[in-house]
Formats: C-alpha cells, structure tokens, sequence
C-alpha cells in the first residue's frame, strides 16, 4: 500500500497532457501570443470602448486572448494537481499564473470602461453581439457592485495573491503533510491522505479502520492551526469584497454569479437536514448490524452494506460498466467514453504528491480530463461516469457555444455529472433479479452518489454557512471554533444513531471546497435536478434524453431555473428536493427489507 513517486507510476494510467500541447515549447509559444494579443487588445481599446461596434470588437479579440491562456493554464496546472513534489512543475505553474495576473490586470479596463458606458449604448451592444451577448447582460446586472477603474485594475494584479490561503491549504496538505504507519495487533500499516480515503475509510477490519481513523486524525490535527488560518484569511477577504462591492452580506456576494436566491440556496441546507437525516440515521443502523458492530462510529459510516458481494473491478471492466451504463445518451456520448479510456484523458495513478478526491477539468478547445486515484472498487466506476458527465456537458457546451457562455452556474454544474451516477445505477439494476445484487447496487448508489452529494457535501454546506455567519457579522474563525462548529454539525444530523469518536470534528480540514465560495451545496442542488431528470429518461424514453442533451449545449445561456426548466423541472418549489429525499429513503428502505430477508438484519 506503499505510494510511488509520480515517475514510477506506469503512463498508461496517466493522463496524457500532450493532448493539450505535443510540447512545452508549444505552450510557451501560446503564452507569448496571448502577452501579445493582451498588449494590442490595450494599445487599440484603451480609452475607446464609446460605441457599440468597439465593444464587440474588443470582446471578440479578448475572447481569443482568454482561450489561450485558458489552454496555457490548464497544461501547468493540471502537471501539479497530480505531483505537488514536483518543485519544477510548481515554479513553471507559478510563473504562468503570474502572467495572467499581469494580463488580467492589462485587460481589466476592458469591463471597467464597458460598466461605464451609458446604457442606450450598452443595450445596443447586448443587441448586436452574439457570442458575447449574455456577458454583457451580467455586465449590465452587475454595474452596482463595480469599483473605480483603477481599483479594478489593482484587484485583478493582486489575483495571484488573493490564492494564497488555497496554496496553502494544498501545500499544507498535500507536500508537507507527511504520515507515520500505525500497529494493529502487531502489524504495521502505512499511511497517507488518499490511502486513508480510499482504502482505510472503507476497510472491513473494524480494528484498522478505527485505527486509521485515528493515527489520520492525529496527523491532521497537527495543522488544525495553518488550515484555520488560510482559511479564515480566504473568508475574510470575501466579505471584505463583498462590502467594498455593496452587497448587503457575504452571501448576497458569493451567491450573485451563481444566479440563484439566497431561499433557493437555505432550502437545499434546512430540508435536506430535516428530512433526510431520519432516513441516514436508518442507513447507519443497517450498516452496524450487517457488520455485527459493537457501535456505530462516525470511523464506520462508509463500510459497504456487502462488502463481500462488492467486486473488484478493473479498469477495463470499468469502461464496459461505464459506456453500457450511460449508452442511453446516444452514440455520440459513447464514442466521447471510448476516446477517454483509449486517449488517456483519466489520470487513474496513486502516487504521492497527487491531489485527493477527483475531478474533471474541460480547456475549451480541448478534450477533458480527468483525476481520480484508482482502488478497483465500484465506488472507482461511479467516480468515473460521474467525472465524465462534466466531460460531456462541456464537450456540448463547448461545441456550441462562446467562451463566454460556458460559465454555467456552479448551482447546476454538478446535475450531468450526479445524472450518470444515476444512469450507471439503473442500468445495473435492469441487469439482474438477484436480490443481493440489487441490494448492492442500490447500496451503491445511497453509500456512494447520494451519501456524498446529500450528506458529506451537505454538511460541509451547513458547516459553511455557520461559518459565513460569523464573517458576516464582523468575526473571525480559529481551528478550535471550525471544530466546534462541525461537531454541532455533525451531533444535529446524525443524533444518536453515530457517536462522534474524536477526530470527527477535524472533518472541516478534509475538503478543498470551501475555498470556491458557496460550491459545496450545490452537490447537492445539482443531484436534485439530476434525479428528476433520471427519472423523466427512466418514464418517457428518448423525448427526455433530447430534452437532457437541449440543456447540456445550453451552457450558460439560461440561468439553473432556466436550465432545469429546459428538461421539464421546476426547482422554484420544494417539490423536486422532497422528492429526491423520498427517492433515498425508498432506497434505504428497500435495502433494509432485503437484507432482513436474507436473514442479516
């Protein structure tokens, strides 16, 4: 269970960058053209932005400056995601994000001085533009909240800076945070995060994973005191934004580009807190009489209802699982699944230095890709048609629209990749009558797509908002206070049904999302949408598709009401979440019944 250095992973379990550029000579040809692009963009612009004709212009130049750094950025990004070791990677990446810096601010008088404009002027440019058409309507919408020209201009220079507390959250983590094994009964095993996350969370051996819990915890608590403080520098600098830019609170601020409303946003927390803890609380006491537990530990929420029935998978067994299970998207969306597998777009490698957890990064004008840290588990399968429903949203967005109409609200982002979750699963349910398979597959399906979109993300959502309470009213937060918060947290969800062994609380220090404003409810904002929209697919067949596929070339044309209007939902009402939380607890029900059928429970 030893981790390699990133060399020693074999490539074809890597992802191949060279998609993007054959070399770095060619990467650095792209940087140079766009320093050049963004300084004739300045030299022809500057001070002219007065008509219609000059605006579009302008935007349509900017758009080509903004697609190269966007390729430029993601080759030397993407090479540090998977080794944080490679202190040559890190100088490389540092140095092309301080180009943007300095090209961010070079341009930035190019919003400023469209914010200025009068408005007859503006409206008509918003009438005659056509890539750029919805961006000028954010303009217009967020003329309120833009500062002095020169204000503008120093805040994208400080871009760079005001990335600080991520870096160094990542850093903390992901380099310096270096493991020690731990003994159970005489055995040494050997730690580290995604070895933790991956394998130890999961493991069967309740001696081990209780044990791993705690020599992880240990370890973690040990930076409690650097992670608070990059993370109470990044909120603060947000409702500093948020007051300088005149928003009535952080969450006004933070909630803004989202385009959603501040009831849509405490819906999704407060529902999902009342309703669905009943039925995970349910799950959890299942979960310790399958396993004969002495108690039901937050170490043990994330065993396998059947772990002996849980198959391990390759990853070739993988892409057949995948391109059957999403082939009711059509043949195009197939042939994107195949090119994935074949053309190395996934990053399946464990090695040390690599960032946790997964994720898909789509450079417009390229092919996706993907991370994640292959376990031959099913969980891995899931992860993989999860990843690949953010491929093919942006394979079609992208296709069809602008650069600057890809931006889709990080409230619906996360519907097409939680959607193939849910295809995945229900095609593994029309496999088989057996009933321990059917259990498994539903246990998939409630312990993997909705555990972590309803529960892990959610509580990380309430966890935030309490957090950006304390922000808002002029506070500031310290290790010992994001502890206490998240235990709260926890005690308020799970109630007696878990105890919340020590360590628990440090669960604020796992994710990297809290330093991507309000992201992580939408997890579950989007699994909400992706749940209905299954279940049209599942009743009405091909009309539905269509209807699915309309709203992935959408892009960011429709706000999520929109968006989620467009595939025949309402998400202005409670009704699609309640029915998503009655849709888990079915689930949970189902589970529960068969395996007091089998004479386990």
């Amino acid at each position: 269970m030893d981790l390699p250095m990133r060399k020693d992973v074999p490539m074809e379990l890597t992802w191949d960058l060279s998609l993007i550029y054959p070399s770095e000579e060619e990467m650095q040809k792209d940087a140079e053209k766009a320093k050049a692009l963004a300084a004739r963009i300045s030299e022809e612009y500057r001070g002219k932005l007065t008509d219609a004709e000059s605006i579009i212009a302008c935007l349509d130049a900017v758009q080509e400056c903004e697609k190269l750094l966007y390729l430029v950025s993601s080759y030397t990004g993407l090479a540090v995601e998977v080794d944080y070791y490679d202190s040559a990677n890190q100088e490389r990446n540092n140095r092309i994000s301080s180009m943007n810096a300095e090209i961010s601010a070079d341009l930035s008088f190019v919003e400023s001085e469209i914010t200025d404009v009068a408005d007859e002027i503006l409206d008509e440019a918003i009438e005659k533009a056509e890539g750029s058409r919805n961006w000028l309507l954010d303009i217009k919408r967020g003329k309120p909240h833009k500062l002095a020209k020169e204000t503008e201009k120093v805040l994208a220079a400080l871009s760079q800076t005001f990335d600080t507390p991520y870096e160094v959250y990542n850093m903390a983590k992901l380099a310096d945070m270096k493991f020690d094994s731990f003994t159970v009964d005489g055995k040494t095993y050997p730690l580290g995060y995604s070895l933790f996350e991956d394998d130890y969370e999961y493991e069967q051996n309740t001696a081990v994973r209780r044990a791993a819990f705690h020599a992880f915890s240990e370890k973690i608590r040990q930076y409690e005191n650097v992670t608070a403080t990059a993370y109470n520098a990044n909120v603060v600098y947000e409702k500093t934004m948020s007051r300088q830019r005149g928003y009535a609170s952080v969450f006004d601020y933070l909630l803004f580009d989202q385009k959603v409303t501040r009831d849509m946003y405490d819906r999704q927390i407060d529902l999902i807190t009342e309703h669905l803890a009943p039925h995970m609380r349910r799950y959890a006491g299942i979960l310790q009489k399958i396993h004969k537990l002495d108690k039901m530990t937050f170490a043990d929420l994330k065993l396998s209802v059947d772990p002996e029935f849980d198959p391990r998978v390759t990853i070739k067994e993988a892409h057949d699982y995948v391109r059957k299970g999403l082939s009711v998207l059509g043949d195009d969306y197939v042939a994107m699944v195949d090119e994935a597998f074949e053309n190395r777009w996934i990053d399946f490698a464990k090695n040390q230095g690599k960032s946790t957890g997964g994720f898909c990064s789509s450079p417009y004008g390229r092919n996706s890709f993907i991370l994640l840290s292959w376990n031959d588990r099913m969980a891995d399968v899931f992860t993989i048609a999860h990843e690949l429903g953010h491929a093919g949203h942006f394979r079609l967005t992208n296709a069809a629209q602008s650069l600057y109409d890809t931006d889709v609200s990080t409230y619906f982002v996360e519907a097409p990749s939680t959607m193939n979750e849910l295809l995945l699963g229900n095609y593994l349910l029309r496999t088989s009558d057996d009933k321990r398979f059917r259990r498994w597959v539903l246990a998939s399906m409630v312990g993997h797509t909705y555990y972590h979109n309803f529960v892990t993300h959610l509580r990380e959502a309430w966890y935030q908002r309490e957090v950006y309470k304390i922000i808002d009213e002029g506070g500031s937060v310290s290790a010992e206070v994001l502890s206490d918060i998240f235990r709260k947290n926890l005690e308020l969800f799970w109630g007696d049904a878990v105890e919340l062994i020590p360590g628990a609380e440090l669960t604020w220090m796992r994710q990297p999302h809290y330093y991507m404003g309000l992201y992580s409810y939408t997890y579950s904002a989007g699994l909400t949408v992706a749940t209905e929209a299954a279940r049209k697919i599942e009743e009405e067949g091909e009309s539905a598709v269509e209807a699915w596929k309309k709203v992935l070339t959408a892009g960011s044309t429709l706000d999520p009401v929109g968006l989620a209007a467009l595939a025949g939902i309402d998400i202005t009402t409670d009704g699609p979440l309640l029915r998503t939380i009655e849709t888990i607890g079915s689930m949970i029900d189902e589970i529960i019944r068969i395996t007091e059928e089998l004479g386990e429970a």
